[in-house]
């Protein structure tokens, strides 16, 4: 990563050289261990007082250490907080660490010094039951509040064949039923304003506007949202807890689904962190393929977003026309990959087949045929008058509240700030291409569309450019963690065989070690942040999505709005509620 300063160095010179252990990682980022109770005191420097501050909390996590054998460089500890702290004034990352032992786990709360820590800490308390000191409203996020448990700690089952038979006696029905009873207090909300008494509305789980099982408790002042909850978890299918049942390759299917709508898009970031941990060097075309299928799925995904974004507001027409057109996007993916939304292509290394015969001119028929459809979508949808009423100066923040938020992709660049991981930390080639940055300026409903539009047409340049330009060779790495010995050396000797054997029915043992691999997927960042212990599937995986961090605004950015507002603020913030629930 560029930039990057020795900030070891930099909290030694502030704090004393004896409270700080660095720790080697293979992804490069300086991941520091610092003691619990300078935790703080440390992350308020490290966002306010340090020269070109950390000031987006990007990620917040946990491990459970207590069965891992591969320790490198770690003080003892039972259980472990990462904060994943993100400058884009150094375009560099730092890691934080605070080792917890005990029990019942606690460690302060960070909500005081970021707004964002809300939610990510009330998620490691329902995954790992460790306590937060000082938050707010510390209780479950993505399981139910009668869960017993805490689903990422290592003794917890990770199969349903593990827990018995469900059963439903009448007394369990009973306390299902009285958890499910609404108290405003219970959501952290007030039951009366200034001078009235307030009305609550469940907006979802089930309704069109929150596209998905969202479930958002509005308290209402006549027409006005005085407040808002958001109930999530409805999507939640444990995918961090079933990566611990994975080999590395297996769990490559599981990652589609996540952004269901981005297809290899969420291979993209898996596959890259993998490859880090590993030391996997991938051929140039493999580069080449890979952006080029991303950059469909770009369009695949955003095209679903545009239409449906026109429906919530009123306009039928669009989205029977968008989507005509992201089944032109599925066709090709179908000949190239054989399958359409979750094809599950990329590999370790590689991809699953080389390119078939005839694939570019598919490819440039559609990119000739795309743009004029776009400039009819101008006219129909985002120069209406009644689309601009609905959007312009509607859910808009600051840049700065953006950055608080942990707002990342169209949403941050909204703001005017033009931040691109292809652009400013290229990956997988991205160097290689010319593309612009799309920007605007009022953090708008409006303007967040404006720049999806444009981010369509940039990834048209794209694939054009991969379609003109795409490099000779294997479609796959040499390496032996990603590719079976060659078929006539297994006839050779019995050890040949035995390895290849164990590739193919096991997996590859990956190194021990810990690396984090992040891109610019089709909602915002996305990355995977993988820890292994030296076995044939991974210690810890922790996935980081967009959507978790953008749906955590809702209730700032509608307050005094109404409800028809909060459809075109929803709709306008393009989330996946797999992406968000994982």
């Amino acid at each position: 990563m560029n930039g990057n300063s020795d900030i070891l160095q930099e909290l030694q010179l502030r704090f004393g050289a004896g409270a700080f252990r660095a720790q080697a990682t293979h992804d490069d980022v300086p991941t520091i261990w610092v003691p619990g109770h300078k935790l703080c005191e440390i992350l308020h420097y490290l966002k306010e007082e340090i020269p070109q501050p950390f000031r987006m909390l990007y990620d917040l996590t946990a491990i459970d250490e207590r069965v891992r054998t591969n320790k490198q460089d770690q003080p003892d500890s039972e259980f472990t907080v990462v904060y994943h702290l993100l400058s884009f004034d150094r375009n560099t990352d730092v890691r934080i660490k605070v080792a917890i032992k005990g029990e019942k786990p606690s460690i302060p709360s960070v909500v005081g010094v970021w707004t964002s820590a809300n939610w990510y800490e009330r998620e490691v308390w329902d995954m790992f039951g460790i306590r937060f000191e000082g938050h707010p409203h510390l209780k479950r996020i993505l399981m139910p509040p009668t869960w017993e448990g805490h689903p990422l700690r290592k003794e917890h089952p990770a199969r349903a064949t593990e827990m018995g038979p469900f059963e439903l006696p009448e007394e369990k029905a009973e306390v299902l039923e009285k958890a499910l009873q609404f108290r405003p207090e219970d959501w952290g909300m007030k039951s009366s304003g200034a001078d009235t008494d307030l009305m609550f509305l469940n907006l979802g789980p089930q309704h069109p506007g929150t596209h998905g099982l969202l479930r958002i408790i509005l308290a209402l002042d006549g027409e006005e949202i005085a407040d808002a909850a958001l109930d999530i978890g409805y999507h939640h299918r444990g995918a961090e807890k079933m990566a611990e049942r994975q080999s590395w390759h297996t769990f490559i299917p599981y990652t589609d689904r996540i952004d269901y709508l981005g297809g290899v898009m969420n291979n993209f970031a898996y596959v890259q962190a993998v490859e880090k941990l590993g030391g996997i060097m991938v051929p140039d075309k493999v580069k080449t393929i890979r952006i080029m299928m991303a950059e469909f799925f770009r369009i695949a995904s955003h095209l679903v977003w545009y239409g449906t974004f026109a429906q919530d507001l009123g306009a039928m027409s669009p989205v029977f026309y968008m989507f005509n057109d992201r089944e032109r996007v599925f066709e090709i993916v179908s000949a190239i990959t054989g399958g359409r939304m979750h094809p599950a292509w990329f590999r370790i290394g590689g991809v699953a087949q080389d390119l078939p015969r005839g694939w570019d001119r598919l490819v440039t028929d559609f990119i000739q045929y795309l743009p004029g459809r776009l400039v009819d979508y101008d006219k129909l949808v985002m120069q209406n008058r009644i689309f601009k009423a609905r959007t312009k100066g509607i859910g808009s923040y600051s840049l700065d509240e953006a950055i608080e938020w942990g707002v990342t992709g169209p949403g941050l660049r909204a703001c005017g700030l033009e931040w691109d991981f292809r652009k400013k930390r290229p990956y997988s080639g991205y160097d290689q291409l010319e593309f612009d940055v799309p920007t605007a300026q009022n953090g708008d409903c409006y303007d967040r569309a404006v720049v999806r539009v444009e981010e369509i047409r940039q990834s048209l340049r794209i694939i054009e450019q991969c379609v003109k330009n795409m490099p000779e060779g294997p479609y796959k790495s040499d390496h032996p963690l990603t590719t079976p010995p060659l078929k006539e050396h297994t006839m050779h000797d019995i050890e040949t065989l035995i390895t290849h054997f164990l590739g193919v029915s096991w997996g590859p043992v990956m190194p021990a070690g810990e690396a984090f691999f992040g891109i610019e997927a089709t909602k915002g960042a996305n990355g995977y942040y993988l820890i292994s212990d030296g076995n044939t599937m991974a210690y810890r995986v922790r996935i980081r999505t967009p959507s978790f961090a953008h749906l955590q605004m809702i209730p700032l950015i509608s307050r005094g709005l109404t409800i028809a507002d909060l459809i075109a603020i929803l709709g306008s913030i393009d989330y996946v509620l797999a992406d968000v629930d994982r």
